[in-house]
């Protein structure tokens, strides 16, 4: 979250930001329960230095009826301290959940819109592929391989499950090593995260466990939940600790599997592997001081541009408007590969998004430095996909069908997967 200490002195720039964010938050009624929280924290504390009085005067000599008086004392004080921390704890158990809703400070680049529509195009690298022949999506392509059986998915699991096949699943595993290679020549260290968290890591992070809005699942009466990036675990791997600088930023490269709710989204775009409820993905999470994050973030990007144009793959890199960033990313950068599939003619989609979310987590999961006058600071974190494997399956099926049916693979991956074409 961020410093709600500020809530007043930065008001107008608070409000203009959830505007431009496009989010509903009543800032004011915030703001009223940081002050009645405030007043009965004072209550409380000057309650409690009564009592303390009360108890020293007890130590001395005293007569009969001034003890008597004295106990009494004590007693409705006890009662009347009892009685405030309880509405104490209730005002700020409160103020704390709205509060949280607050989203991070954008940006000053970030493009201001409500939706996706609204993001700008930073750049495009690569050139879509031309066929002379009438392209399939990869649903089309799966299924005709054997590579995916959305069928016994569904009758399995449920709708937006499926099953991997034959190279499909080398292939996956080929992404991981790949992507995982890369990150460790930029100095990441690998991970295989767990696939669960407890709820208040998600909180931490900024992930919603609870609600119809939530797009995470829950485990019923354990307080944890699946999670739906390794940003969450990996994020929480340092929660409560106070960071040596001269190990920031620590890089840290995360394979898990992905668990999301919002799969069921109708429309063409969610069609196949491109939205599905589990996927597994390797993602990068860094911790720096303050004034690298920026700098890292761009890095992040040119990492993620590296991956997928080792690939052999047509992409752009769009800057994400303020409607569309999370609550926790101050920026935020998408990579979106040409999918041939996708629309009538292909449409670029989503394959990674990267984001810098400054201090937004660590102050909610208290991860912390010391700076060179010895205070505790608040670092920054950063995120970033370096491959989310079913996107970038569909990517490669779609962009290197040939026209006799079969798939090309990236000579990147050859070394990998073991063989260069699957099919024909």
């Amino acid at each position: 979250m961020i410093d709600l200490r500020e809530l007043k002195s930065r008001y107008d720039e608070i409000k203009t930001n959830i505007k431009n964010r496009s989010m509903k938050i009543d800032l004011d009624a915030i703001i009223a329960l940081q002050e009645e929280r405030n007043s009965l924290l004072q209550e409380v504390e000057s309650l409690r230095f009564e009592r303390n009085e009360n108890a020293q005067k007890m130590k001395g000599k005293l007569n009969q009826e001034t003890r008597a008086r004295l106990i009494e004392e004590g007693k409705n004080l006890k009662t009347k301290i009892a009685e405030t921390e309880e509405r104490f704890n209730r005002v700020e158990e409160e103020y704390l959940l709205l509060g949280r809703q607050i989203p991070n400070y954008a940006h000053p680049s970030a493009p201001v819109g409500k939706e996706d529509t609204d993001n700008l195009v930073l750049k495009r690298v690569g050139t879509p592929p031309t066929f002379s022949f009438n392209p399939l999506d990869h649903v089309e392509l799966g299924e005709k391989l054997d590579l995916i059986d959305f069928e016994a998915g569904t009758k399995v699991t449920g709708p937006k499950f499926y099953f991997l096949k034959n190279e499909a699943v080398i292939l996956q595993m080929a992404l991981e090593r790949y992507a995982l290679d890369i990150l460790i020549k930029h100095g990441f260290s690998p991970y295989i995260t767990p696939d669960i968290a407890k709820e208040e890591i998600l909180e931490g992070i900024g992930f919603n466990p609870r609600g119809p809005e939530s797009n995470i699942y829950t485990l019923e009466g354990t307080g944890t939940a699946l999670v739906g990036t390794a940003e969450i675990t990996l994020g929480g791997y340092h929660a409560e600790e106070i960071l040596d600088t001269s190990r920031l930023p620590i890089k840290m490269a995360g394979l898990s599997h992905c668990f999301r709710r919002e799969a069921g989204s109708a429309g063409q775009f969610s069609k196949g592997l491109y939205r599905v409820h589990q996927f597994s993905k390797v993602e990068m999470f860094i911790y720096c001081l303050p004034e690298e994050s920026d700098a890292i973030h761009e890095q992040l990007l040119e990492i993620e541009e590296e991956i997928f144009s080792g690939l052999g793959l047509a992409y752009q890199v769009v800057d994400t408007c303020t409607g569309d960033l999370g609550a926790p990313a101050y920026r935020k950068f998408d990579i979106e590969a040409w999918m041939p599939g996708r629309g009538e003619n292909g449409e670029y989609g989503e394959v990674t998004s990267t984001s810098n979310c400054t201090d937004y987590q660590s102050r909610s999961l208290r991860v912390r430095y010391k700076d060179a006058n010895g205070q505790n600071q608040y670092v920054h974190t950063l995120n970033g996909t370096a491959v989310a494997t079913s996107r970038a399956i569909v990517a490669i099926l779609e962009n290197f069908q040939e026209e006799d049916g079969s798939i090309r693979i990236p000579p990147a991956l050859v070394p990998y997967t073991g063989f260069d074409r699957i099919g024909g």
